[in-house]
């Protein structure tokens, strides 16, 4: 009786099997490499901006210690820092690691955004918040000031991004540029009339004003106490290292910016801990 091919299987090959790469992969890939590339030109951003020509187009980009033009394969993300070594290829002066760490910076907040909200609208707003918030950290570090070429337009941008975005309602980045704005303004006003100096900068208030458009106040309790509890620690520890006592000052808008990232990435753990701190419980 002849058998069925049921009975006896076709035999397994031994060739192995190639499956491409899942979408979500490549696109996590793809924004590393967006995100370095911006990175790249926010590191120009950053070292003009806070300069008296303050053009971010013209010259072209060149070594800021010998002024030397730099060749495409000098411009590399990350990339071109590794290959010279951290050294300019003309004069040879050490090429400052704010470069490369801006553009990983980038990379990992894009591809950040993109696993968390996917390639969306969202995605592309709080894209723009984290470049705008990664420019100021870094010139408020070197320069103790945020441009209002940022923040203010960052205000405005928050605002109407919670009209198109269904993670932010216009009532609540309303009322968070409002609060945030109004916060800090009271907390220096009042600073003001206690010491008769000057606390807090315009641009910390301006700052939170964005923040808050961008995040909603619901971010706002978080925010403050996070960078008010990190700012007070490296404050004091640059109070007994620099031996100024009260003269010591340091910038306030890094603190601000990286509280308002981790609120951004995290808001469900944040919302736990309050919930601990209210009830003891999660």
């Amino acid at each position: 009786m002849p058998s069925s091919s049921a009975d006896h299987p076709a035999p397994q090959t031994s060739f192995p099997t190639y499956t491409t790469m899942e979408p979500l992969t490549l696109t996590l890939l793809f924004a590393l490499l967006f995100g370095a590339i911006i990175g790249s030109f926010l590191n120009v951003v950053i070292h003009r901006l806070p300069t008296e020509n303050g053009s971010i187009v013209f010259p072209a980009s060149h070594c800021p210690r010998c002024q030397s033009p730099l060749s495409w394969f000098e411009n590399i993300p990350v990339v071109s820092f590794l290959v010279l070594r951290g050294r300019c290829r003309h004069c040879h002066e050490r090429i400052s690691l704010q470069y490369p760490v801006v553009e990983l910076c980038m990379a990992l907040l894009s591809a950040a955004i993109v696993q968390r909200f996917g390639l969306s609208i969202t995605a592309g707003g709080y894209f723009l918040f984290c470049a705008g918030l990664v420019v100021i950290i870094w010139i408020d570090l070197r320069h103790q000031i945020i441009p209002d070429v940022i923040s203010l337009p960052g205000i405005l941008v928050g605002l109407i991004f919670s009209f198109v975005s269904p993670a932010l309602s216009w009532q609540d980045s309303l009322l968070g540029l409002l609060i945030g704005g109004g916060v800090l303004y009271a907390i220096a006003l009042l600073y003001y009339l206690w010491r008769r100096q000057e606390g807090m900068g315009g641009g910390d208030i301006k700052l939170l004003a964005m923040i808050g458009a961008f995040l909603g106040w619901q971010s706002l309790p978080f925010v403050i106490f996070a960078s008010s509890l990190s700012g007070s620690c490296v404050g004091i520890l640059a109070m007994i290292i620099q031996r100024k006592g009260g003269k010591t000052r340091i910038p306030f808008g890094p603190f601000l910016s990286l509280a308002a990232l981790v609120y951004l990435f995290f808001p469900e753990q944040v919302n736990l801990l309050y919930q601990f701190y209210l009830h003891g419980r999660f």
